[in-house]
Protein backbone atom coordinates (compact mmCIF):
# COMPACT_ATOMS: atom_id res chain seq x y z
CA UNK A 1 0.00 0.00 0.00
CA UNK A 2 1.31 3.46 -0.92
CA UNK A 3 1.65 6.14 1.89
CA UNK A 4 -1.20 8.84 2.13
CA UNK A 5 -0.39 11.34 -0.82
CA UNK A 6 0.44 13.80 1.31
CA UNK A 7 3.28 12.04 2.59
CA UNK A 8 6.77 12.70 1.27
CA UNK A 9 8.83 10.15 2.69
CA UNK A 10 12.80 9.75 2.07
CA UNK A 11 13.77 6.43 0.49
CA UNK A 12 16.43 4.48 2.83
CA UNK A 13 18.80 3.76 -0.45
CA UNK A 14 17.63 6.28 -3.66
CA UNK A 15 18.84 9.38 -4.48
CA UNK A 16 15.56 10.67 -4.27
CA UNK A 17 12.75 11.87 -2.32
CA UNK A 18 9.45 9.08 -2.74
CA UNK A 19 7.18 11.80 -4.79
CA UNK A 20 3.17 11.47 -5.54
CA UNK A 21 2.49 12.63 -8.61
CA UNK A 22 -1.41 12.75 -8.17
CA UNK A 23 -2.00 15.86 -9.45
CA UNK A 24 -2.96 16.47 -13.38
CA UNK A 25 -1.03 20.29 -14.87
CA UNK A 26 -4.34 21.56 -16.79
CA UNK A 27 -4.91 25.41 -17.61
CA UNK A 28 -1.90 26.29 -15.99
CA UNK A 29 -2.92 24.59 -12.56
CA UNK A 30 -2.22 21.71 -10.75
CA UNK A 31 -5.72 19.48 -10.45
CA UNK A 32 -6.06 16.84 -8.47
CA UNK A 33 -6.68 13.80 -10.63
CA UNK A 34 -10.17 12.12 -10.71
CA UNK A 35 -8.77 9.16 -9.92
CA UNK A 36 -8.15 6.87 -7.03
CA UNK A 37 -5.95 4.67 -8.63
CA UNK A 38 -2.23 5.01 -8.13
CA UNK A 39 0.71 2.88 -9.49
CA UNK A 40 4.01 2.52 -8.38
CA UNK A 41 7.28 4.08 -9.85
CA UNK A 42 10.40 2.49 -9.79
CA UNK A 43 13.87 3.18 -9.70
CA UNK A 44 15.05 0.16 -11.84
CA UNK A 45 18.56 -0.44 -10.57
CA UNK A 46 17.28 0.18 -6.77
CA UNK A 47 13.81 -2.09 -6.90
CA UNK A 48 12.14 0.09 -5.18
CA UNK A 49 9.28 2.62 -5.14
CA UNK A 50 10.66 5.91 -5.69
CA UNK A 51 6.90 7.71 -6.77
CA UNK A 52 3.52 6.78 -7.40
CA UNK A 53 1.57 8.67 -9.90
CA UNK A 54 -2.29 9.01 -10.44
CA UNK A 55 -3.48 6.17 -13.35
CA UNK A 56 -5.61 9.21 -14.63
CA UNK A 57 -9.08 9.37 -15.05
CA UNK A 58 -11.85 10.58 -18.36
CA UNK A 59 -12.68 13.75 -16.49
CA UNK A 60 -8.97 14.79 -16.30
CA UNK A 61 -8.60 14.43 -20.52
CA UNK A 62 -12.16 16.26 -20.66
CA UNK A 63 -10.51 19.02 -18.60
CA UNK A 64 -7.63 19.01 -20.39
CA UNK A 65 -9.24 19.03 -23.86
CA UNK A 66 -11.50 22.23 -22.84
CA UNK A 67 -8.69 24.12 -21.74
CA UNK A 68 -6.75 23.32 -24.77
CA UNK A 69 -9.58 24.11 -27.46
CA UNK A 70 -9.93 27.48 -25.21
CA UNK A 71 -6.63 28.29 -25.72
CA UNK A 72 -6.12 27.74 -29.36
CA UNK A 73 -7.78 30.76 -30.98
CA UNK A 74 -4.87 33.00 -29.13
CA UNK A 75 -2.08 31.12 -29.33
CA UNK A 76 -2.30 30.60 -32.84
CA UNK A 77 -2.57 34.21 -33.49
CA UNK A 78 -0.02 34.93 -31.26
CA UNK A 79 2.26 34.59 -34.40
CA UNK A 80 5.37 32.51 -34.84
CA UNK A 81 7.84 35.01 -33.48
CA UNK A 82 6.38 35.30 -29.86
CA UNK A 83 5.67 31.37 -29.76
CA UNK A 84 9.54 31.15 -30.62
CA UNK A 85 10.24 33.39 -27.97
CA UNK A 86 8.57 30.66 -24.95
CA UNK A 87 10.17 28.08 -27.08
CA UNK A 88 13.55 29.55 -26.17
CA UNK A 89 12.54 29.43 -23.05
CA UNK A 90 11.96 26.16 -22.43
CA UNK A 91 15.27 25.49 -23.53
CA UNK A 92 16.65 28.09 -21.65
CA UNK A 93 15.25 26.31 -18.34
CA UNK A 94 15.99 22.60 -19.46
CA UNK A 95 19.50 24.24 -19.56
CA UNK A 96 19.28 24.82 -16.28
CA UNK A 97 18.12 22.15 -14.56
CA UNK A 98 20.51 20.00 -16.84
CA UNK A 99 22.10 18.27 -14.13
CA UNK A 100 19.17 17.70 -11.80
CA UNK A 101 17.35 15.91 -14.79
CA UNK A 102 20.08 14.00 -15.77
CA UNK A 103 19.88 12.35 -12.37
CA UNK A 104 16.34 12.01 -12.17
CA UNK A 105 16.10 10.41 -15.57
CA UNK A 106 18.32 8.11 -14.59
CA UNK A 107 17.33 7.37 -11.36
CA UNK A 108 13.53 6.60 -13.07
CA UNK A 109 14.68 5.12 -16.53
CA UNK A 110 17.83 3.34 -15.00
CA UNK A 111 20.11 5.08 -18.04
CA UNK A 112 23.74 5.71 -17.42
CA UNK A 113 24.02 9.13 -16.63
CA UNK A 114 26.30 10.28 -19.43
CA UNK A 115 23.14 8.75 -21.59
CA UNK A 116 20.77 10.75 -19.36
CA UNK A 117 23.20 13.80 -20.33
CA UNK A 118 22.75 13.27 -23.84
CA UNK A 119 19.24 12.99 -23.91
CA UNK A 120 19.11 16.60 -21.96
CA UNK A 121 21.52 17.61 -24.72
CA UNK A 122 19.76 16.39 -28.08
CA UNK A 123 15.86 18.07 -26.33
CA UNK A 124 17.47 21.43 -25.59
CA UNK A 125 19.02 21.47 -29.48
CA UNK A 126 15.51 20.06 -31.16
CA UNK A 127 13.53 22.94 -28.80
CA UNK A 128 16.16 25.88 -30.18
CA UNK A 129 15.52 24.53 -33.23
CA UNK A 130 12.09 24.93 -33.60
CA UNK A 131 12.26 28.07 -32.12
CA UNK A 132 13.95 29.08 -35.21
CA UNK A 133 11.56 27.11 -37.35
CA UNK A 134 8.58 28.73 -35.37
CA UNK A 135 10.14 32.42 -37.00
CA UNK A 136 10.72 30.46 -40.12
CA UNK A 137 6.76 29.69 -40.28
CA UNK A 138 5.45 33.58 -39.89
CA UNK A 139 7.98 34.97 -42.63
CA UNK A 140 6.85 32.86 -45.02
CA UNK A 141 2.79 33.04 -44.14
CA UNK A 142 1.29 34.64 -47.27
CA UNK A 143 3.46 33.70 -50.03
CA UNK A 144 2.83 33.96 -53.37
CA UNK A 145 2.37 30.07 -55.52
CA UNK A 146 3.94 30.64 -59.13
CA UNK A 147 1.18 29.47 -61.48
CA UNK A 148 0.30 29.98 -65.45
CA UNK A 149 -2.48 33.21 -64.67
CA UNK A 150 -1.33 36.39 -64.75
CA UNK A 151 -5.03 37.68 -63.68
CA UNK A 152 -4.87 35.69 -60.54
CA UNK A 153 -3.01 35.39 -57.32
CA UNK A 154 -2.44 32.68 -55.03
CA UNK A 155 -1.21 32.92 -51.57
CA UNK A 156 0.05 30.03 -49.31
CA UNK A 157 -0.77 30.14 -45.25
CA UNK A 158 -0.17 27.17 -42.97
CA UNK A 159 -2.56 26.70 -39.62
CA UNK A 160 -2.02 24.31 -37.03
CA UNK A 161 -3.99 21.31 -37.29
CA UNK A 162 -5.36 22.44 -33.73
CA UNK A 163 -5.87 20.71 -30.29
CA UNK A 164 -3.08 17.48 -30.48
CA UNK A 165 -2.99 14.39 -27.97
CA UNK A 166 0.57 13.59 -27.79
CA UNK A 167 1.68 10.36 -26.20
CA UNK A 168 5.70 8.88 -25.62
CA UNK A 169 7.59 5.94 -24.19
CA UNK A 170 9.39 5.42 -21.11
CA UNK A 171 12.99 4.86 -23.26
CA UNK A 172 13.67 8.15 -23.81
CA UNK A 173 12.16 10.59 -21.37
CA UNK A 174 12.44 14.05 -22.35
CA UNK A 175 14.14 13.44 -25.88
CA UNK A 176 10.60 12.01 -27.80
CA UNK A 177 8.61 14.25 -25.86
CA UNK A 178 11.07 17.70 -27.47
CA UNK A 179 10.35 15.74 -30.71
CA UNK A 180 6.44 16.30 -30.17
CA UNK A 181 6.00 19.19 -28.54
CA UNK A 182 8.53 21.84 -29.98
CA UNK A 183 7.00 21.32 -32.89
CA UNK A 184 3.49 21.23 -32.02
CA UNK A 185 4.15 24.30 -30.14
CA UNK A 186 6.36 26.38 -33.22
CA UNK A 187 3.21 25.20 -35.16
CA UNK A 188 0.40 27.13 -32.80
CA UNK A 189 -0.63 23.83 -31.53
CA UNK A 190 -2.29 23.42 -27.90
CA UNK A 191 -1.33 19.93 -26.48
CA UNK A 192 -2.82 16.88 -24.05
CA UNK A 193 0.81 15.35 -24.07
CA UNK A 194 0.98 11.86 -21.90
CA UNK A 195 4.13 10.93 -20.41
CA UNK A 196 4.40 7.10 -20.09
CA UNK A 197 3.66 5.98 -16.59
CA UNK A 198 6.72 4.04 -15.94
CA UNK A 199 8.83 7.31 -16.29
CA UNK A 200 6.62 10.39 -15.72
CA UNK A 201 9.39 12.09 -13.07
CA UNK A 202 11.46 13.85 -15.39
CA UNK A 203 8.98 14.25 -17.84
CA UNK A 204 6.76 16.24 -14.78
CA UNK A 205 9.06 19.01 -15.23
CA UNK A 206 7.84 20.16 -18.37
CA UNK A 207 4.77 21.59 -16.49
CA UNK A 208 7.07 23.16 -13.97
CA UNK A 209 8.43 24.84 -16.87
CA UNK A 210 5.57 25.85 -18.49
CA UNK A 211 4.96 27.70 -15.07
CA UNK A 212 8.32 29.12 -14.70
CA UNK A 213 8.09 30.96 -18.42
CA UNK A 214 4.53 31.45 -17.87
CA UNK A 215 3.33 29.83 -21.11
CA UNK A 216 -0.36 30.57 -21.74
CA UNK A 217 -3.00 28.89 -19.95
CA UNK A 218 -4.27 25.83 -21.86
CA UNK A 219 -1.17 25.46 -23.73
CA UNK A 220 0.41 22.61 -22.61
CA UNK A 221 -1.87 20.06 -20.96
CA UNK A 222 0.30 17.21 -19.30
CA UNK A 223 -1.74 14.44 -18.18
CA UNK A 224 0.01 11.48 -16.04
CA UNK A 225 -1.70 8.05 -16.28
CA UNK A 226 -1.78 4.22 -17.93
CA UNK A 227 -3.79 3.80 -21.28
CA UNK A 228 -7.08 3.00 -19.06
CA UNK A 229 -6.99 6.25 -17.47
CA UNK A 230 -5.89 8.49 -20.21
CA UNK A 231 -4.89 6.78 -22.92
CA UNK A 232 -8.03 5.52 -24.29
CA UNK A 233 -10.21 8.60 -22.91
CA UNK A 234 -7.57 10.54 -25.18
CA UNK A 235 -7.56 8.79 -28.47
CA UNK A 236 -11.29 8.74 -28.58
CA UNK A 237 -12.03 12.04 -27.20
CA UNK A 238 -13.63 13.90 -30.43
CA UNK A 239 -12.55 17.65 -29.46
CA UNK A 240 -8.40 16.44 -30.39
CA UNK A 241 -7.43 16.91 -33.92
CA UNK A 242 -4.70 14.67 -34.07
CA UNK A 243 -2.70 12.58 -32.66
CA UNK A 244 1.41 11.57 -32.59
CA UNK A 245 1.84 8.45 -30.72
CA UNK A 246 5.70 6.85 -30.21
CA UNK A 247 5.76 3.02 -28.79
CA UNK A 248 5.03 -0.36 -29.86
CA UNK A 249 3.36 -1.66 -32.72
CA UNK A 250 0.53 -3.01 -31.34
CA UNK A 251 -0.71 -0.07 -29.39
CA UNK A 252 -0.23 2.33 -32.56
CA UNK A 253 -2.53 -0.19 -34.41
CA UNK A 254 -5.05 0.93 -31.66
CA UNK A 255 -4.36 4.52 -31.48
CA UNK A 256 -4.57 4.56 -35.59
CA UNK A 257 -7.95 2.69 -34.87
CA UNK A 258 -9.69 5.14 -32.67
CA UNK A 259 -8.41 8.08 -34.40
CA UNK A 260 -10.35 6.97 -37.90
CA UNK A 261 -13.29 7.69 -36.07
CA UNK A 262 -13.62 11.32 -36.82
CA UNK A 263 -11.27 10.83 -39.64
CA UNK A 264 -8.60 12.64 -37.75
CA UNK A 265 -4.59 12.79 -38.17
CA UNK A 266 -2.27 10.57 -36.72
CA UNK A 267 1.48 10.40 -36.83
CA UNK A 268 3.06 6.56 -35.70
CA UNK A 269 6.38 5.75 -34.67
CA UNK A 270 7.08 2.16 -34.16
CA UNK A 271 9.20 -0.20 -34.04
CA UNK A 272 12.32 -1.42 -35.50
CA UNK A 273 14.41 -4.36 -36.68
CA UNK A 274 17.13 -2.44 -37.87
CA UNK A 275 20.17 -3.58 -39.74
CA UNK A 276 23.66 -2.59 -39.60
CA UNK A 277 26.39 -4.08 -42.85
CA UNK A 278 29.70 -4.39 -42.17
CA UNK A 279 31.04 -4.75 -45.85
CA UNK A 280 34.19 -6.50 -46.97
CA UNK A 281 36.31 -3.68 -47.20
CA UNK A 282 35.22 -2.14 -43.74
CA UNK A 283 38.03 -1.29 -40.80
CA UNK A 284 37.52 -3.72 -38.48
CA UNK A 285 38.39 -1.68 -35.37
CA UNK A 286 35.66 0.86 -36.61
CA UNK A 287 33.25 -1.56 -37.34
CA UNK A 288 33.34 -2.83 -33.94
CA UNK A 289 32.85 0.60 -32.51
CA UNK A 290 29.92 1.00 -34.55
CA UNK A 291 28.45 -2.28 -33.85
CA UNK A 292 28.24 -1.58 -30.21
CA UNK A 293 26.88 1.63 -30.35
CA UNK A 294 24.41 0.24 -32.08
CA UNK A 295 23.06 -2.17 -30.11
CA UNK A 296 24.35 -1.38 -26.23
CA UNK A 297 23.42 2.15 -25.83
CA UNK A 298 20.43 2.73 -23.43
CA UNK A 299 20.58 -1.12 -22.84
CA UNK A 300 19.35 -1.72 -26.06
CA UNK A 301 15.88 -0.09 -25.37
CA UNK A 302 16.59 2.36 -28.36
CA UNK A 303 13.94 1.74 -31.33
CA UNK A 304 16.37 2.24 -33.83
CA UNK A 305 18.84 -0.13 -32.53
CA UNK A 306 20.98 -2.00 -35.41
CA UNK A 307 19.95 -5.66 -33.59
CA UNK A 308 20.73 -7.68 -36.81
CA UNK A 309 24.46 -7.59 -37.68
CA UNK A 310 25.12 -8.51 -41.62
CA UNK A 311 28.29 -9.10 -42.06
CA UNK A 312 30.89 -10.13 -45.43
CA UNK A 313 32.18 -13.71 -44.35
CA UNK A 314 35.83 -12.60 -44.55
CA UNK A 315 35.78 -10.45 -41.47
CA UNK A 316 33.20 -12.62 -39.45
CA UNK A 317 35.31 -14.80 -36.76
CA UNK A 318 37.46 -11.18 -36.29
CA UNK A 319 34.71 -9.22 -35.94
CA UNK A 320 32.77 -11.38 -33.40
CA UNK A 321 36.15 -11.98 -31.28
CA UNK A 322 36.70 -8.21 -31.33
CA UNK A 323 32.65 -7.28 -30.28
CA UNK A 324 33.27 -10.49 -27.89
CA UNK A 325 36.38 -8.41 -26.53
CA UNK A 326 34.28 -4.81 -25.97
CA UNK A 327 31.61 -6.84 -24.49
CA UNK A 328 33.11 -8.33 -21.64
CA UNK A 329 34.84 -4.52 -20.95
CA UNK A 330 30.96 -3.12 -20.76
CA UNK A 331 30.73 -2.04 -16.87
CA UNK A 332 27.11 -2.68 -16.02
CA UNK A 333 25.96 -0.91 -12.45
CA UNK A 334 24.66 2.17 -10.62
CA UNK A 335 23.09 4.49 -13.44
CA UNK A 336 24.78 7.31 -11.03
CA UNK A 337 27.77 6.07 -11.06
CA UNK A 338 30.48 8.27 -13.76
CA UNK A 339 31.75 4.86 -14.39
CA UNK A 340 28.89 2.47 -15.25
CA UNK A 341 28.68 1.95 -19.18
CA UNK A 342 25.68 0.58 -19.42
CA UNK A 343 22.38 0.53 -16.09
CA UNK A 344 19.23 -2.26 -16.13
CA UNK A 345 16.38 -2.33 -18.78
CA UNK A 346 13.80 0.53 -17.35
CA UNK A 347 11.54 -2.21 -15.94
CA UNK A 348 10.93 -5.50 -14.58
CA UNK A 349 8.49 -6.13 -17.02
CA UNK A 350 10.84 -5.40 -20.01
CA UNK A 351 13.42 -7.38 -18.43
CA UNK A 352 10.92 -10.48 -18.48
CA UNK A 353 9.94 -9.87 -21.81
CA UNK A 354 13.75 -9.55 -23.20
CA UNK A 355 14.27 -13.03 -21.03
CA UNK A 356 11.63 -14.82 -23.01
CA UNK A 357 14.15 -14.23 -26.00
CA UNK A 358 16.42 -15.69 -24.07
CA UNK A 359 15.20 -18.67 -23.22
CA UNK A 360 13.77 -19.05 -26.88
CA UNK A 361 17.41 -18.96 -28.39
CA UNK A 362 18.26 -21.65 -26.05
CA UNK A 363 15.72 -23.80 -27.37
CA UNK A 364 16.70 -23.01 -31.00
CA UNK A 365 20.02 -23.76 -30.25
CA UNK A 366 21.67 -20.21 -31.28
CA UNK A 367 25.22 -19.69 -30.58
CA UNK A 368 26.12 -17.44 -28.27
CA UNK A 369 29.71 -15.62 -28.65
CA UNK A 370 28.40 -13.44 -25.58
CA UNK A 371 25.74 -13.95 -22.78
CA UNK A 372 24.66 -14.32 -19.14
CA UNK A 373 27.05 -17.15 -18.90
CA UNK A 374 30.16 -14.52 -19.68
CA UNK A 375 28.63 -12.11 -17.14
CA UNK A 376 28.67 -11.53 -13.87
CA UNK A 377 25.48 -9.55 -13.20
CA UNK A 378 24.95 -6.71 -10.40
CA UNK A 379 23.57 -7.96 -6.99
CA UNK A 380 20.27 -6.53 -7.96
CA UNK A 381 18.53 -4.55 -10.64
CA UNK A 382 16.33 -5.30 -13.58
CA UNK A 383 19.26 -6.32 -15.30
CA UNK A 384 19.80 -8.23 -18.52
CA UNK A 385 23.50 -9.13 -20.00
CA UNK A 386 25.18 -7.77 -23.12
CA UNK A 387 24.57 -10.58 -25.94
CA UNK A 388 25.73 -11.57 -29.19
CA UNK A 389 24.58 -14.67 -31.53
CA UNK A 390 25.84 -15.63 -34.59
CA UNK A 391 24.84 -17.16 -37.39
CA UNK A 392 20.94 -16.91 -36.29
CA UNK A 393 18.94 -18.36 -38.42
CA UNK A 394 16.29 -15.74 -40.76
CA UNK A 395 13.55 -17.86 -39.46
CA UNK A 396 14.74 -16.93 -35.87
CA UNK A 397 12.38 -15.38 -34.11
CA UNK A 398 15.05 -13.14 -32.53
CA UNK A 399 16.27 -12.46 -35.96
CA UNK A 400 12.88 -11.55 -37.23
CA UNK A 401 11.47 -9.72 -34.20
CA UNK A 402 11.83 -6.36 -31.83
CA UNK A 403 13.42 -7.51 -29.05
CA UNK A 404 14.37 -4.04 -27.19
CA UNK A 405 16.93 -5.03 -25.30
CA UNK A 406 21.09 -5.69 -25.48
CA UNK A 407 20.68 -8.68 -28.07
CA UNK A 408 22.72 -8.81 -31.21
CA UNK A 409 22.08 -11.23 -33.89
CA UNK A 410 24.20 -11.63 -36.82
CA UNK A 411 24.75 -13.64 -39.76
CA UNK A 412 27.57 -13.94 -42.37
CA UNK A 413 27.11 -13.03 -46.30
CA UNK A 414 29.49 -13.57 -49.36
CA UNK A 415 28.51 -10.07 -51.63
CA UNK A 416 27.06 -6.73 -51.14
CA UNK A 417 24.08 -7.85 -53.22
CA UNK A 418 23.22 -10.71 -50.72
CA UNK A 419 23.52 -8.41 -47.81
CA UNK A 420 21.28 -5.89 -48.99
CA UNK A 421 18.67 -8.47 -49.67
CA UNK A 422 19.13 -9.85 -46.03
CA UNK A 423 18.75 -5.97 -44.68
CA UNK A 424 15.65 -5.64 -46.76
CA UNK A 425 13.75 -8.75 -45.65
CA UNK A 426 11.75 -7.20 -42.87
CA UNK A 427 8.75 -5.38 -42.31
CA UNK A 428 10.25 -2.92 -40.02
CA UNK A 429 12.33 0.02 -42.22
CA UNK A 430 13.37 2.50 -39.37
CA UNK A 431 16.99 3.00 -39.65
CA UNK A 432 20.09 0.82 -40.63
CA UNK A 433 23.94 1.39 -40.89
CA UNK A 434 26.08 0.69 -43.17
CA UNK A 435 29.96 -0.01 -42.85
CA UNK A 436 32.18 0.46 -45.77
CA UNK A 437 36.27 1.14 -46.81
CA UNK A 438 34.71 4.92 -47.90
CA UNK A 439 31.87 6.52 -47.75
CA UNK A 440 31.39 6.02 -51.33
CA UNK A 441 31.43 2.25 -50.98
CA UNK A 442 28.63 2.78 -48.07
CA UNK A 443 26.59 5.57 -49.84
CA UNK A 444 25.91 3.57 -53.11
CA UNK A 445 24.71 0.40 -51.01
CA UNK A 446 22.58 3.14 -48.42
CA UNK A 447 20.85 3.99 -51.15
CA UNK A 448 19.24 0.46 -51.73
CA UNK A 449 18.65 0.41 -48.19
CA UNK A 450 14.85 0.56 -47.29
CA UNK A 451 15.00 2.85 -43.99
CA UNK A 452 13.94 6.43 -43.09
CA UNK A 453 17.80 7.10 -41.30
CA UNK A 454 20.61 5.69 -42.94
CA UNK A 455 23.74 5.95 -40.83
CA UNK A 456 27.15 5.70 -43.13
CA UNK A 457 30.27 4.82 -41.39
CA UNK A 458 28.97 6.51 -37.89
CA UNK A 459 26.97 6.20 -34.90
CA UNK A 460 23.72 7.14 -34.65
CA UNK A 461 23.98 10.61 -34.93
CA UNK A 462 20.64 12.87 -34.27
CA UNK A 463 20.12 15.65 -35.26
CA UNK A 464 17.20 17.95 -34.98
CA UNK A 465 17.69 19.36 -38.43
CA UNK A 466 17.10 15.76 -40.33
CA UNK A 467 14.05 13.89 -40.37
CA UNK A 468 13.17 10.66 -38.38
CA UNK A 469 10.66 7.94 -39.02
CA UNK A 470 10.24 4.95 -41.48
CA UNK A 471 8.95 2.81 -43.68
CA UNK A 472 6.85 -0.52 -43.46
CA UNK A 473 5.17 -0.83 -39.98
CA UNK A 474 7.78 1.36 -38.61
CA UNK A 475 5.52 4.19 -38.37
CA UNK A 476 3.27 7.17 -40.38
CA UNK A 477 4.90 10.45 -40.76
CA UNK A 478 8.60 11.88 -39.65
CA UNK A 479 9.54 13.74 -36.86
CA UNK A 480 12.54 16.34 -36.63
CA UNK A 481 13.61 18.81 -39.40
CA UNK A 482 10.79 20.98 -41.37
CA UNK A 483 9.19 17.84 -41.96
CA UNK A 484 8.37 17.54 -38.33
CA UNK A 485 7.02 20.95 -38.05
CA UNK A 486 4.72 20.10 -41.25
CA UNK A 487 3.13 17.19 -39.29
CA UNK A 488 1.67 19.86 -37.09
CA UNK A 489 0.60 22.06 -39.95
CA UNK A 490 -2.65 22.20 -42.70
CA UNK A 491 -2.15 24.04 -45.57
CA UNK A 492 -4.45 27.10 -47.02
CA UNK A 493 -4.46 29.07 -50.42
CA UNK A 494 -6.37 32.04 -50.58
CA UNK A 495 -6.89 32.39 -54.50
CA UNK A 496 -8.41 34.99 -56.10
CA UNK A 497 -8.09 38.30 -58.49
Amino acid sequence: MFPPPNNVTPSNKSHIAVQHLIHQFINNQWVESAARRRLPVMDPYRQEIIAEVTAGDRQDVDGAVAAARHALPAWQALGGKQRAEYISALADQLTSRRQTLMRLSASNNGKALAEAGIDLDDAIACYRFYADQAIALEDRQGRLVNHQRDDIQAQTYEDPVGVVGLITPWNFPLVTSAWKIAPALAAGCTILFKPSEVTPLPENALAEIAEAIALPAGVLNLLHGDAEGIGIPMTTHPGIDKFSFTGSNAVGERVMAAAASGARDVSLELGGKSPILVLEDARLDCAADWVMAGIFFNSGQVCSATSRLIVHESLADALYEALGERIDAIRLGDPLAEDTDMGPMTSRRQREFVERYLALAREEGLVAVRDAGHCQLPGHGEFVAPTLFRDVPKESRLWREEIFGPVLCGRSVQSDEEAIRLANDSPFGLAATVIAGNIEHARAVGRHLRAGSIWLNSEQLVMPEVSWGGFGISGIGRELGTWGLSEYLEIKHLIGR
